[in-house]
C-alpha cells in the first residue's frame, strides 16, 4: 500500500512538473513576440487587441483539440499529441517570418496573419497542455484532477514576470527567441514522461466511474461562461481604469494580470478555507470599488491603486471559487475547461473590441462591477434581522425606488442643493446601508452597487456622454475637452493633460504646456527660419491639440504624423481647438505609426523632426531604439536637427538617448525647461527636450540661438546599452 501511494506521488509531481513548463512557457511567449513584432507594426493599441484576440483564438482552439483528443485510446492520444508536438518544431527557433504590412492593409489585421502564422502551431500545441494533461491524470489516479490547475496558472504567473524581469534585461531577442525553444524541448520530453503512465486501453477506477455520469446541463455551461468571462473581463477593465484614470505607471498592466493568474491557483486548491473567506468579504470590497468606479483624479493615487488590485483579487477568487465549486465530473473536465476559455475570450472580446466601439468612456469597468455583485453568492450579512426584506415584493421595489432617488439627489441631478457636499454625504452613507442590508440577495445589492457609483460621479459622467465631442474614445484611450477654470481650455487623457489652449482674448493661438517658446522645441521652432532657411521643412509625430502648429512660418512645409484618427478629428475641429484652425487650416496630418510611415519618406526629406508620441506615461520604445534613430537619421537633412519630448513621471529617459547618439556618433544635448512665475498666467508647463543632430555645428548654434535659455550635455552611464529592435528593458531606467 505504501509503495502504491508513494507511487502515485511520484506521478503527481511529474504531471504537476509539465503543466507548471507548459503554463510558463506559454506566458513566455506572448510578451516576447509582442517585442518582436514591435518595430515592424508600431505601438498601435488595435494592433494589440489583435495580437490578444490572436492569442485567446489558439488557447480556444488549444482546448477544443485536448477535449476532442479524449475520444481516443489513451495510449492513441499520447501518439497523436507526440506526432502534433514534432510537427510544430519545424516552426523553431521561435521567431516573425519576414515580411512587412502592405500599405493598403491595416497592421491590425496584418497582425492576424503574422503572429498566427508565425507562432500559432507553437501556441496551439502548449495551449493545449494543462486541460490534457490534467485528463490524462485521471486515467492513471483516482485523486481529483482540478486541483492540478492551480499550479499550472502558478506557472503562468511565473512566465509573466520572468520576461520583463529576468529575460528581457539581460537577453537579445535571438537569445530569447533560442531559449523558449530549448524550454519547449524540455516540455516533450515532461509530456512523454507523462505519457508513459497512461494505460493501454484502461482507465483508473475512479475515471471509470465517472464515465457514466450524465453530461452537465446546458443551465450549469452558461454558469460556467458567465463566471469565466466576467473575471477576464474585470481584468482587462481594472488594468484600463488603472493605467488611464488612476496612475499611468509603466509595467502596472502586469500587476492585474499576475493576480488574475493567482486567483486561480487559490481559488482551485484543495484547501477551500480561504476561497471561502474572499467569497465572504467580496461585496464588501466590491462597494470600495464602487465608490471609486468614475474617479478620473486623485490625491492620493497608489492608495486608490491599491484598493483597486485588491479588489481584483478577491472578486476573481470569489467567481474561480465558485467556478470550481460548480465542477463537473472527471469525464468532462475537458469540456469543463473548454467553455472556461470561451468564457474568457468573451469576456476580453468584450472589453478589447467591443466596449471602445460603443462606449465614449469606459463603461464597461462600472458594468462588470455589477456582473461581478450578480454572480456572487453569500449568505444575508444579518440574518434573521434582515428577514423582512423577504416579505414582499413591494419592500424590494420600495428599496430600489429610494436607492434612485437618493443617487440623483447626492449628484444634484434632483435639486442643485444635492451638490453641497453635506447632502452629497447622508445620501453616499444611505445607499452604503441599503446596500450592506441587502448583501446575500443579488440583485437587489447589484443595484445598490449601480445607485452608489451612479451618486458618486454615475450621472455626471453620463450628462457629459450626451455632449458631442466632450468625450471621445478610440483604440488608443479616452479624451476629455473641457475647460479648466476660466483661463484654460484642456484636452484630458486620463490623469495627463495633452493639450491647453488659452481662454484669455488674443492668447488663443499661443503655444502652452510643454511647448512653450523658452522650451527646447519652442526655441528649434523659433530659430527653424534662421538655421534652415526660409523654406525649413518640418516633421512631427504627435499632434495632440495641435499646439506645435502655430509655430510655423511663411514659406515652411509642415507634415503630422499621428497614430489615432480620433485625435486628429478633435484637434481639427474648431469649437474644441483653435491651433490648426487658426494656424494651419489644411495641414497635412499623416495617420499611422509613425515608424512604418517615416520609413516610406524620401531621405533627406525634413530639416527638423519632432517626436512627441508619448501616450500618458507611456514608452513607444520602437520610437527610441537605435534603428529608429538611423532612421529619423536618414530622413533628415545633413545639417538637420532631431527633438525628443522626453518628460515622463516614472522614467528618466536621457541614458537612453545618450548612449545611443554616442554609439551613433550625434551629437546631443538637453533642455530642461522650467517656467517662470512671471508666466502663470500663460499656462506654460515644465519639460525636458534632447535635442540631436549629425552636424555637431548645427546643434551648437541651435544651444547658442537663445542667450537666456541654458542647455545641458547628456552622457550615457558607464555600461548602459542602449536600446535596439533586439534588446531593450525599462528597469534600468525606471525612478524608483
Amino acid at each position: 500500500m505504501r509503495r502504491a501511494c508513494l507511487a502515485e506521488g511520484g506521478s503527481a509531481r511529474r504531471f504537476v512538473l509539465a503543466i507548471c513548463a507548459g503554463s510558463f512557457l506559454l506566458f513566455l511567449v506572448q510578451p516576447m513576440v509582442a517585442r518582436m513584432a514591435l518595430p515592424r507594426l508600431g505601438g498601435a493599441p488595435s494592433v494589440w487587441n489583435s495580437a490578444m484576440l490572436v492569442y485567446q483564438a489558439l488557447l480556444l482552439a488549444g482546448y477544443g483539440y485536448a477535449h476532442a483528443l479524449g475520444r481516443l485510446a489513451p495510449r492513441r492520444q499520447a501518439t497523436v499529441h507526440a506526432l502534433l508536438f514534432l510537427l510544430a518544431a519545424l516552426a523553431l527557433p521561435i521567431g516573425l517570418f519576414a515580411g512587412d504590412p502592405p500599405a493598403v492593409i491595416s497592421p491590425a489585421l496584418w497582425v492576424l496573419w503574422l503572429i498566427g502564422g508565425s507562432i500559432g502551431s507553437l501556441f496551439f500545441v502548449v495551449a493545449a497542455q494543462a486541460p490534457l494533461l490534467q485528463r490524462w491524470f485521471t486515467l492513471t489516479s483516482d485523486r481529483d484532477p482540478y486541483p492540478l490547475y492551480a499550479p499550472s496558472n502558478l506557472g503562468s504567473f511565473a512566465g509573466l514576470l520572468a520576461y520583463p524581469l529576468l529575460v528581457e534585461p539581460f537577453m537579445p531577442i535571438r537569445a530569447q527567441s533560442l531559449l523558449w525553444s530549448a524550454g519547449y524541448a524540455l516540455l516533450f520530453l515532461l509530456v512523454g514522461w507523462c505519457a508513459i503512465r497512461l494505460p493501454r486501453h484502461e482507465a483508473a477506477p475512479a475515471a471509470r466511474a465517472s464515465l457514466d455520469t450524465p453530461r452537465p446541463a446546458a443551465r450549469t455551461k452558461l454558469h460556467w461562461l458567465a463566471l469565466s468571462a466576467v473575471p477576464s473581463g474585470l481584468l482587462l477593465s481594472t488594468s484600463l481604469h488603472l493605467t488611464t484614470d488612476i496612475v499611468a505607471m509603466p509595467l502596472l498592466w502586469v500587476l492585474p494580470l499576475g493576480i488574475y493568474l493567482l486567483s486561480f491557483t487559490f481559488a482551485f486548491s484543495e484547501k477551500r478555507a480561504l476561497p471561502a473567506a474572499l467569497a465572504a468579504v467580496a461585496p464588501l470590497l466590491l462597494l470600495m470599488a464602487g465608490a471609486t468606479a468614475f474617479i478620473d483624479a486623485t490625491d492620493f493615487p497608489m492608495i486608490v491603486a491599491v484598493v483597486t488590485l485588491l479588489v481584483l483579487f478577491v472578486v476573481a477568487v470569489a467567481l474561480h471559487g465558485r467556478l470550481y465549486d460548480l465542477r463537473p465530473a472527471p469525464a468532462h473536465l475537458t469540456l469543463f475547461y473548454l467553455i472556461m476559455s470561451v468564457g474568457g475570450m468573451l469576456g476580453g472580446l468584450f472589453c478589447a473590441l467591443l466596449a471602445p466601439l460603443v462606449f465614449d468612456w469606459t463603461y464597461e469597468h462600472p458594468l462588470l462591477l455589477v456582473a461581478a455583485a450578480l454572480l456572487l453568492t453569500r449568505a444575508p450579512l444579518f440574518g434573521r434581522a434582515a428577514r423582512w426584506l423577504d416579505r414582499g415584493p413591494w419592500i424590494a421595489a420600495v428599496l430600489l425606488v429610494a436607492g434612485l432617488l437618493l443617487s440623483l439627489l447626492g449628484e444634484g441631478v434632483l435639486v442643485p442643493a444635492g451638490k453641497s457636499n453635506g447632502v452629497k454625504a447622508a445620501c453616499f452613507v444611505a445607499i452604503i446601508g441599503m446596500a450592506v442590508l441587502t448583501i446575500g440577495r443579488r440583485f437587489l445589492f447589484a443595484a445598490m452597487l449601480a445607485y452608489l457609483m451612479l451618486c458618486l460621479g454615475g450621472w455626471s459622467r453620463l450628462a457629459l456622454s450626451t455632449v458631442p465631442g466632450a468625450m471621445t474614445r478610440s483604440y488608443f484611450g479616452v479624451y476629455m475637452v473641457r475647460d479648466n477654470g476660466p483661463s484654460q481650455h484642456v484636452l484630458v487623457h486620463g490623469t495627463t493633460v495633452h493639450g491647453i489652449q488659452n481662454r484669455a482674448k488674443g492668447r488663443e493661438t499661443d503655444p502652452t504646456s510643454y511647448y512653450a517658446p523658452l522650451s527646447g522645441v519652442g526655441i528649434a521652432m523659433r530659430h527653424a527660419p534662421a538655421l534652415f532657411g526660409p523654406g525649413a521643412r518640418i516633421g512631427v509625430v504627435g499632434l495632440g491639440a495641435g499646439t506645435l502648429a502655430c509655430y510655423k512660418a511663411a514659406g515652411q512645409r509642415w507634415r503630422f504624423y499621428e497614430i489615432d484618427p480620433a485625435m486628429a478629428r478633435i484637434a481639427r475641429d474648431p469649437k474644441a481647438f483653435q491651433f490648426l484652425a487658426r494656424c494651419q487650416p489644411d495641414a497635412d496630418i499623416a495617420i499611422g505609426d509613425a515608424r512604418i510611415k517615416l520609413a516610406r519618406e524620401p531621405a533627406h526629406a525634413m530639416d527638423l523632426l519632432v517626436i512627441d508620441a508619448f501616450s500618458s506615461d507611456s514608452i513607444p520604445m520602437h520610437l527610441l531604439t537605435r534603428e529608429a534613430l538611423a532612421l529619423y537619421r536618414r530622413k533628415l537633412s545633413p545639417r538637420g536637427l532631431l527633438l525628443i519630448h522626453i518628460s515622463n513621471r516614472f522614467i528618466d529617459l536621457r541614458p537612453v538617448l545618450a548612449s545611443a547618439a554616442k554609439a551613433d556618433g550625434l551629437a546631443a544635448a538637453l533642455r530642461h525647461y522650467r517656467p517662470d512665475r512671471r508666466d502663470a498666467d500663460r499656462n506654460y508647463a515644465a519639460s525636458m527636450w534632447v535635442a540631436l543632430s549629425p552636424d555637431p555645428a548645427q546643434l551648437q548654434r541651435l544651444v547658442a540661438s537663445e542667450r537666456n535659455a541654458a542647455w545641458e550635455p547628456i552622457d550615457a552611464p558607464q555600461g548602459f546599452r542602449p536600446w535596439s529592435d533586439d534588446y531593450g528593458s525599462i528597469l534600468p531606467v525606471l525612478k524608483f
